[in-house]
């Protein structure tokens, strides 16, 4: 593991005790589940459907008025 330079010099005392404090160690956590669509992408699709189905109910009312017409 390569050092990381510090901008505080390390002091070590000529007598007395030595304090050591412990490493951080890494500490595996449980894995996030990330959804495979995102809600923007999910409002967009429905957005989408609902722009269809109004176009097709206004293309089966002009057919309809066009079969009333003949």
């Amino acid at each position: 593991m390569p050092e990381v330079k510090s901008m505080f010099r390390e002091v070590l005392p000529k007598q007395g005790q030595l304090f050591v404090e412990d490493v951080p160690t890494m500490v595996l956590c449980k894995p996030k589940l990330l959804p495979l669509k995102s809600v923007t992408l999910t409002k967009l699709e429905k957005m989408q459907r609902d722009a269809q189905e109004v176009i097709r109910q206004q293309e089966m009312a002009q057919l309809d008025q066009q079969n009333a017409q003949t």
